[in-house]
């Protein structure tokens, strides 16, 4: 069985194993905020999600990460799925995320309906990467 519940402190040492970019901190906020979930599959965990508010009106996912050995089974896609109803739910009126040029997640939110409006450059910055480009999703 499928589920996508929000993270806790107990969830702590999972979120760390594959979440490599947040920090203790910040985990501690997303918990209080209930702005991060735990995807699982038959009450094992095997991925993260993470968004927060673009702007402080626009949920913006931060963060999906699948376990390799459950990715391409379409877990990701219910688990953004589950989270663009639960942000319909809380009366937002779309979504947003962002990913690298040189990456493949952008197919995989065009499949769903994200739409790109942006790109940012990180050259000469000390978070110099490929372009990062911007998408949206209105509901």
């Amino acid at each position: 069985m499928f589920e996508v519940k929000y993270v806790s402190d107990s969830d702590r040492a999972f979120w760390f194993s594959l979440d490599k970019h947040l920090s203790e901190g910040e985990y501690d906020l997303k918990v209080r905020d209930k702005r991060a979930y735990i995807i699982s599959l038959h009450k094992h965990p095997i991925g993260v999600m993470r968004y927060s508010l673009f702007w402080d009106s626009i949920p913006f996912l931060n963060l999906i990460y699948i376990d390799d050995a459950y990715q391409g089974m379409g877990y990701g896609k219910q688990a953004v799925l589950f989270w663009e109803c639960e942000m319909r739910k809380l009366g937002y009126a779309a979504v947003m995320t962002s990913t690298q040029a040189d990456e493949q997640a952008q197919h995989f939110y065009r499949k769903l309906g994200y739409i790109e409006k942006g790109s940012l450059f990180f050259d000469n910055t000390p978070f110099e990467q490929p372009l990062e480009i911007v998408m949206m999703k209105a509901f």
